[in-house]
C-alpha cells in the first residue's frame, strides 16, 4: 500500500516512521539512564547514612557514576570545603561554620537543576512525537483521500474497486502516526513520573544535607 500511495502520502509516511524509530531510541536510551539513576541513587543513600562522615563518603563516589544525588554531595561538599578554606585557610572539613549554609543551598539548587536537565534531556521530541503524530497522520489521510476522490472524478466511477485502495493507502497513514504517536505519550509519562519521584528524592536529600551541616556548624 505504502509503494503505491501517493507522493505527499509517502512523505507522510516517512516521517512518521523517522520520529516513531527515534522514539523508540529514546525509550530504550531513557530506560537505561533512568534506572540507573533510581538504582545509584538508592544505593549512595545508604552508602550516605552508613558513613555519615563527608570526608568517607567523599572518597567513595566513584562507586555511585550515575546517581543524582553523589552529585548533589559533591557539589556541596566543594561549596563546604571552599568556606572552611576561605576562613580558615586551611583544609579542615569536619569543623564547619554555618554560616556558608546559603552559598551550599545555591550549589545544591543549581546540582539539581542540572540534573534534571539531564535527565529529561530527549524528552521534548516524545512529547512533541505523541502531540503531532496523529494530526500529521490525519493530513496524510485527508490527502490520499482528496487524491482518492480526484481519480474518481477521472474514472467516472464510484465502485468500491476505485475506491477501496486509495482510501486503504490513506488510511495507512492514520494507522502509522497512531503507532509513532502511543509508544511515545507512554514513554514520555512513564519516564517523567520517574524523573519526578528522582527531583523529590534530590530536594529531600538536599534538606536533609543542609541540616546536618547546620548541626555540625553547632557543635
Amino acid at each position: 500500500m505504502l509503494l503505491e500511495a501517493g507522493p505527499v502520502v509517502k512523505l507522510v509516511v516517512l516521517i512518521l516512521i523517522y520520529s516513531s524509530v527515534v522514539s523508540w531510541a529514546i525509550i530504550f536510551y531513557k530506560g537505561r539512564v533512568v534506572y540507573r539513576a533510581m538504582r545509584d541513587s538508592q544505593r549512595f543513600l545508604d552508602f550516605f547514612w552508613a558513613k555519615k562522615r563527608f570526608d568517607v563518603i567523599s572518597q567513595g563516589l566513584r562507586d555511585f557514576p550515575h546517581a543524582p544525588l553523589s552529585v548533589l554531595f559533591r557539589e556541596a561538599y566543594q561549596e563546604l570545603i571552599k568556606g572552611q578554606r576561605r576562613r580558615e585557610g586551611e583544609d579542615a572539613p569536619q569543623s564547619f561554620d554555618f554560616s556558608g549554609g546559603d552559598n551550599v543551598a545555591r550549589a545544591l539548587r543549581r546540582a539539581t537543576t542540572s540534573e534534571i536537565q539531564r535527565l529529561e534531556k530527549y524528552l521534548p521530541f516524545l512529547a512533541t512525537t505523541g502531540s503531532i503524530a496523529p494530526f500529521i497522520g490525519l493530513f496524510g489521510t485527508v490527502w490520499g483521500i482528496m487524491d482518492s476522490f480526484h481519480e474518481i472524478g477521472e474514472t467516472g466511477s464510484a465502485s468500491l474497486a476505485v475506491v477501496a485502495p486509495g482510501i486503504s493507502e490513506a488510511l495507512l497513514a492514520t494507522a502509522i502516526g497512531l503507532a509513532a504517536a502511543i509508544p511515545a505519550v507512554v514513554g514520555y509519562n512513564h519516564y517523567l513520573a520517574k524523573i519526578t519521584n528522582l527531583s523529590n528524592q534530590m530536594d529531600n536529600f538536599s534538606q536533609e544535607f543542609l541540616n546536618i551541616v547546620e548541626r555540625m556548624g553547632r557543635r
